[in-house]
Order: C-alpha cells, then sequence, then structure tokens
C-alpha cells in the first residue's frame, strides 16, 4: 500500500489515473481509480476525478493507494466451507447455491475462496498471476450453481490441472432439474456469445445476436441424459444427468433453454420464479480428470442436492 507519496507533474495533459500508473507502476489501473473515486488523491489539496487533465506543476498526493501484492483473497474464518477432498496438491469444495466462488475485489469477504484462505493460506499465493484473486481455483461455477469446485494447494498441481481443463480432459458431471417431462436424452452442440445488448452476463445464440458481438464466439457441446421425472403441483420435471466437454460460461444454462428445457429457477434463461428457491436447480456433481502429481486416474463426487432426491 502506498500512502503519504507526492509528486510533483513535470509535464502537462495526461489523465490522472495514467499518471498516477506511470508514477506508481507497482500498483494497477483500476486501483488508481478507485482511489480517485474514494478521495484518496489529491492535486493540489483538492480531490480530483480520475479523467482530470494535469498540468507542469501540478502537486499529486497520494493519502492511500493499493499495489497489486495487496490484491489478495482476504481470509474470512467465519464462511462456512464444506471440504469434501483434501491431500497435498489438492481440495475438493461442496459449494452451496447462493454463494460466490471468489472475490471480484480485495474489499469481499463472503466467497468460497474467502472461507478457504482463512483454513488453508498457502492456496491464496497459488494461481495465475494474471489472476491473484482466484487463490488456486481451478474452475469456476455460478453463484447459484451448487457443487464442486476444485482447488490447487500447490502451483504446480494448479499448473497441471488447469491444462486438463484448456484441454478437455476433465469430465464434469452435473444434475439439472428441468421444467416439463424429457423422454430422451442427446447431444446439444454449437456456438455462443455474450449478448452485446445487456451489461450483465446472458449467452445466446450469435446468429441470432440484434447487435455486433463484443467477443468472438466460442464452441460449446453438452451431453443430457433423462433419470428421473416428479412433478411439483401439476407441473412436470425431470432430473437430467448431464456431462460437459467444454468449460464456455452458462454452458449448460443456456443450452439447455435454447432447446426448450429450462432448469427450475433459472429465470436469466427464461424458466418461472420458484418461491423460496436459493439460485437455480443445477449442481456439479463430479469430475474425472488425472491427479495433478500422482498422474492416477481420479473422481471426486458431491452429494446430490436436496431437490435431486427423486424417487426412481
Amino acid at each position: 500500500m502506498i500512502e503519504r507519496a507526492q509528486r510533483i507533474i513535470e509535464q502537462g495533459g495526461v489523465r490522472l489515473d495514467a499518471a498516477l500508473l506511470m508514477m506508481f507502476p507497482s500498483s494497477t489501473r483500476a486501483f488508481c481509480r478507485k482511489a480517485c473515486a474514494d478521495g484518496k488523491i489529491l492535486v493540489n489539496s483538492r480531490t480530483a476525478t480520475k479523467g482530470m487533465k494535469l498540468h507542469e506543476g501540478d502537486v499529486v498526493e497520494v493519502v492511500a493507494l493499493a499495489e497489486k501484492a495487496d490484491n489478495r483473497v482476504a481470509a474470512n474464518a467465519s464462511v462456512a466451507v464444506d471440504c469434501i477432498f483434501e491431500d497435498a496438491a489438492l481440495l475438493a469444495f461442496d459449494k452451496p447455491s447462493g454463494q460466490a466462488v471468489q472475490p471480484l475485489s480485495r474489499h469481499e469477504s463472503e466467497t468460497l475462496l474467502n472461507g478457504i484462505a482463512a483454513r488453508w493460506p498457502e492456496c491464496v499465493d497459488v494461481g495465475e498471476r494474471d489472476v491473484p484473486l482466484m487463490a488456486g481455483a481451478c474452475h469456476r461455477i455460478d453463484a447459484g450453481t451448487s457443487g464442486l469446485v476444485l482447488v490447487a494447494r500447490r502451483q504446480d498441481a494448479f499448473e497441471n490441472l488447469r491444462g486438463q481443463f484448456a484441454r478437455h480432459e476433465v469430465e464434469k458431471t452435473y444434475l439439472a432439474l428441468v421444467e416439463g417431462r424429457i423422454t430422451a436424452g442427446g447431444t446439444l452442440e454449437g456456438e455462443l456469445a455474450h449478448d452485446p445488448l445487456l451489461a450483465y452476463c446472458k449467452m445466446i445464440d450469435p446468429r441470432r445476436a440484434r447487435a455486433p458481438l463484443r467477443e468472438k464466439p466460442m464452441f460449446a457441446r453438452t451431453r443430457f441424459v433423462p433419470i428421473a421425472w416428479t412433478q411439483e403441483g401439476a407441473e412436470d420435471r425431470t432430473l437430467l444427468e448431464v456431462t460437459i466437454f467444454t468449460g464456455v460460461t452458462h454452458q449448460i444454462r443456456a443450452q439447455l433453454a435454447m432447446a426448450g428445457m429450462h432448469i427450475v429457477n433459472d429465470r436469466l434463461y427464461g424458466a418461472f420464479a420458484v418461491e423460496d428457491f436459493t439460485g437455480h436447480a443445477l449442481h456439479s456433481l463430479a469430475a474425472k480428470f488425472t491427479h495433478p502429481l500422482a498422474g492416477t486416474p481420479c473422481e471426486i463426487r458431491t452429494p446430490y442436492p436436496a431437490w435431486a432426491h427423486i424417487p426412481r
């Protein structure tokens, strides 16, 4: 953390946030902008906006400015975690629906990784340099999705397992409770893209985009098999076992919805709202992969969530 630092501008015409990053390269542009927004940067003894153009002779005073080294997951022992597997290289957790895997800033403290950091502090320094808030997490699932999350305790284990994910060598199985009665399984294939008209994340068929895409479409492949059926009032529901072969954002939610199989309570993708239902009825059940250190086949499974206990 940079505190009580002062600099005199020698050449004007530069934005304040850009000048801060040039003067303090150990920080980040995001931290510079946040410090300006929080009133922690003064220009000639007055607070200033990030886009202010500086002049020669201006005095920039830093009250407090975070550095890259400060961008770490904060430990929070009050966050409960359900560890279902542990060895010297790897941890596995059964995450509840409604809890985010990772914090989006170092100030967040209620995510799964905040709880992990309090109990396995070695994970905080594991991962990719440009994504420090992942703290060893080898993949992510949506906050509204429950189930398996794999976290590496060592850098070599992280790099090995991330490589397996990148090469699509990790077989991930999910449970999805969908609206309606589905009697046959199948495989869904196609490209998905972020909806360019929405500020938040929703995946769509890029061929139906109503505006130019902001990012390149991604190919997704999902297999589903119906394994049980039930009724809630007059509504039929089907429990699907789902296997994904790619790792595209919202892959299962989007592809099932496009095929007319809406996951229960997944309102973002067109399902009916269900009272007193947290998140949506999607659960990361299991993963098969090669153990990153032992080199042997490994499978980790989580228990079924309450909504998936359907008589079969």
